[in-house]
């Protein structure tokens, strides 16, 4: 079991070998614009620790507002070099460093329904800055499976050629991100992927942390989305760092989320026979779901390391003993669109 942060933290941001061999053959800088989100931080430690373990010598430097100023100094006790900017501000994206390789994180969800046209210039208009001043460069871009429809339950879920027509201001946003990449991708002959990510979970924060905490709340789990996908944030990270192996023009969509269709209703039940505890459960699976098919991405990166039933074992003991969260919810369970 994993016991403590320190733990965790040194879990989500292992390079295995294959992840060092890529940092022994980059050459040129390693930019990684919004470092300072739920994701970014271990994978920019990651990246510093493949490249120390590579024995390389490039540069890796990591971009965000950084309104905490201690994490910006971790960042940078690991070896990255840290720029605080605000990357609304066109002047201060062209402004950055140079760099070879580029991995996009920055995105916005949550406070879509109150502020919406703030969520249409963040995932719009930064992704056009971004471009222009990487035009050179090998960009791998996070996206969001949120970009698809619904899902049959009885799919495998959404695959990377099914149509982008999802519900909602904030998926739609979304899509528009990752045709601003693909504009600029086919402009400029950008080479790019776009990492359609779908519910990493770390223990802090995550699908499965919200299931965990409503249990020992003893709140009723509402299971109308009936399934969805995980993946180990450790995971996502060795492969979204892969990726920088994989730019392509035109721009390449990647499913990135883990192998199994996890029944909410399993899941939960699951989870309170680990934390010793009643699940109440409420409503009636839907036909359909928010899920997604990564198979393409595993017949080129392999499988994740760690399992779906691995995460829902370290989950439960991490809540039922106390564990820190980031008191983030996921609204996952979310059907209108509306975040």
């Amino acid at each position: 079991m994993i016991e403590n942060e320190t733990q965790l933290e040194e879990l989500l941001s292992r390079p295995d070998e294959r992840v060092v061999e890529l940092f022994a053959r980059l050459k040129g800088p390693l930019a990684i614009l919004g470092a300072g989100g739920k994701i970014g931080p271990s994978l920019a430690r990651m990246a510093c620790r493949a490249r120390d373990q590579a024995g390389s010598k490039q540069e890796v430097f990591v971009v965000s507002r950084f309104s905490n100023a201690a994490a910006k100094a971790e960042l940078e006790s690991c070896g990255a070099r840290a720029i605080s900017a605000d990357l609304m501000d066109e002047a201060a994206v062209a402004a950055l460093p140079d760099a070879a390789h580029v991995i996009y994180m920055i995105g916005q969800k949550f406070g879509t329904q109150s502020n919406p046209s703030l969520t249409w210039a963040v995932n719009a208009l930064i992704p056009a800055y971004a471009s222009r001043r990487y035009r050179h460069a090998g960009i791998v871009a996070y996206s969001t499976g949120c970009v698809y429809d619904f899902a049959p339950v009885a799919s495998a879920g959404s695959r990377e050629g099914d149509p982008l027509t999802p519900i909602g201001e904030y998926s739609n946003a979304c899509v528009a991100r990752e045709r601003i990449f693909e504009h600029f991708s086919a402009l400029n002959q950008t080479p790019m992927v776009m990492v359609r990510l779908c519910y990493a979970v770390d223990l802090r924060y995550g699908v499965l942390v919200d299931l965990a905490t409503d249990i020992q709340a003893g709140r009723e789990i509402n299971v109308g989305m009936g399934y969805f996908n995980v993946i180990w944030q450790g995971d996502a990270n060795r492969m979204t760092l892969r990726m920088l192996d994989h730019v392509a023009v035109p721009a390449k969509p990647m499913n990135l989320t883990g192998p199994a269709k996890l029944s909410l209703r399993e899941t939960a039940l699951t989870m309170g026979r680990l934390m010793g505890k009643p699940v109440r459960i409420a409503g009636q699976e839907a036909p359909t779901a928010l899920l997604n098919d990564a198979s393409r991405t595993f017949e080129i990166m392999g499988r994740p390391e760690v399992s779906e039933a691995q995460l829902i074992e370290w989950t439960a003991n991490w809540i039922a003993c106390g564990g820190k969260t980031l008191n983030k919810p996921t609204h996952f369970q979310t059907r209108d669109g509306k975040y």
